[in-house]
């Protein structure tokens, strides 16, 4: 099967409000709900994977008030979730919602169960009522339900359950990756060729959620308040505001207003709403230094998920390592070195040099200190598109880099899927110890 970039935006690029981890485990909840009759709730036991644990531990969920945790992301999905409206399953979640699901997890009616050797994205929920017990299974993407059940019975009528739910044996989402990973980086940009006025409403959608965010992070200063320091720095004349600079500024203040519970959406790639922010905004902020047609500029943020979605078929959707880094880090400075004029060998060394500066860079979960990671992220893949635009390309004998981009993203997803297993564990563990020595 053939694949189009409207496929791929289609797939990989969505609005999410609030981080997507929480999000899912609030999906899977308000999915379970809406088969229970009667939606009487007693308990709520949840399984999920050790990333999406790893992620949903401190994220601060959206129209909360500032709460966070597995337990209340399922609560308010049970208590106040549309499962229609997937990744922004909590819009409708009001006051009311949030008490009622505030009390359930004071009860200790929510469980949340590890599963410490489960591999890939997986969340099982059970909510259980009034003699009832209804099941909802999330795999693979953080919106895809695979299962849906009630008393033990299969439901398969549902508008929640994809209406075709594999290609050829596989899941959508393994069938693109698989094709994906079988591309060059010519067969990648040649995608940008069929772009038409529907992609590019699409993707100047995804301008206009994305910078909303900035700017509520840059006007209020939530969370760690990274971009507004940037800002203050740059008017205190102790940091000019250059490209680079104004790429981290508008990034971090995207991440600060969205990892602090900002009642916005983001338009995430690859399943992640940080992954959106990378991937677009260092983009929108070189705009201004340069002098180029508007609809370059949402084109390079087409190229920017394309490469996203391409690493991220080599690395798996949740990992060790930082996929703003890495992934929505490569797609931002294919899409800046193809904004600025740059041939296909300026996007693969780009590319190359953004891995071999970032490669190392972990994911210890989503929390308010993401803005930190996204803002380095953000002005190095200006400065790897510059640099290479310069002529200045790491080779081919440094470390995990290899012959071509190609090879060096293979390598990136060989070093988390094949290097970095124990790494994860370790970052899990570390984490849950200090949750529990606060108990």
């Amino acid at each position: 099967m053939t694949y189009t970039v409207k496929d791929i935006l289609a797939l990989q690029v969505a609005p999410a409000l609030g981080c997507t981890e929480p999000v899912a485990i609030a999906l899977g909840a308000a999915a379970a709900v809406s088969l229970l009759p009667g939606r009487q709730i007693d308990t709520i036991e949840i399984w999920v994977d050790p990333n999406i644990y790893k992620n949903g531990l401190a994220v601060t969920i959206p129209g909360t008030g500032g709460l966070n945790g597995l337990d209340m992301a399922s609560a308010l999905g049970a208590m106040g979730g549309d499962p229609t409206l997937k990744l922004e399953v909590l819009d409708p979640v009001d006051d009311a919602a949030v008490a009622a699901a505030r009390s359930m997890v004071g009860d200790g009616r929510v469980t949340v169960h590890l599963l410490r050797e489960q591999a890939g994205l997986y969340i099982k929920t059970v909510v259980s009522g009034h003699g009832h017990a209804a099941e909802s299974v999330i795999t693979g993407l953080h919106d895809n339900i695979v299962s849906l059940a009630l008393d033990g019975q299969a439901v398969t009528e549902s508008e929640l359950l994809p209406k075709s739910p594999s290609a050829n044996g596989k899941s959508h989402l393994a069938a693109m990756e698989t094709w994906l990973k079988e591309r060059c980086l010519d067969d990648l940009i040649e995608l940008l060729d069929h772009l038409d006025d529907d992609d590019y409403d699409f993707l100047e959608t995804g301008v206009n959620v994305n910078r909303r965010l900035a700017e509520y992070g840059l006007k209020h200063g939530p969370g760690l308040g990274v971009g507004r320091t940037f800002e203050r720095l740059v008017r205190q004349g102790l940091i000019k505001r250059d490209m680079i600079t104004a790429a981290r500024i508008l990034t971090a203040s995207a991440a600060d207003a969205r990892m602090s519970g900002a009642r916005l959406p983001a338009m995430s790639s690859a399943g992640s709403g940080n992954h959106g922010l990378t991937a677009t905004l260092p983009i929108v902020a070189i705009e201004p230094f340069i002098d180029v047609d508007h609809a370059m500029v949402l084109a390079a943020i087409g190229l920017s998920h394309i490469i996203t979605a391409y690493v991220k078929a080599h690395t798996g959707r949740l990992s060790a390592i930082c996929g703003c880094s890495v992934a929505a880090g490569a797609g931002a400075t294919a899409g800046v070195t193809y904004l600025m004029g740059g041939t296909k060998a300026h996007i693969a060394g780009a590319i190359k040099n953004l891995i071999e500066d970032l490669a190392g860079v972990i994911c210890d979960g989503a929390k308010c200190g993401c803005a930190l990671k996204l803002a380095t992220a953000a002005g190095t893949a200006v400065q790897a598109a510059l640099f290479s635009l310069h002529g200045v390309n790491v080779s081919f004998t440094d470390g995990i880099v290899g012959r071509s981009s190609e090879d060096t993203m293979r390598n990136i997803g060989t070093l988390t899927t094949q290097g970095m297993i124990e790494t994860d564990r370790t970052i899990l563990n570390i984490m849950l110890e200090k949750q529990f020595s606060d108990v």
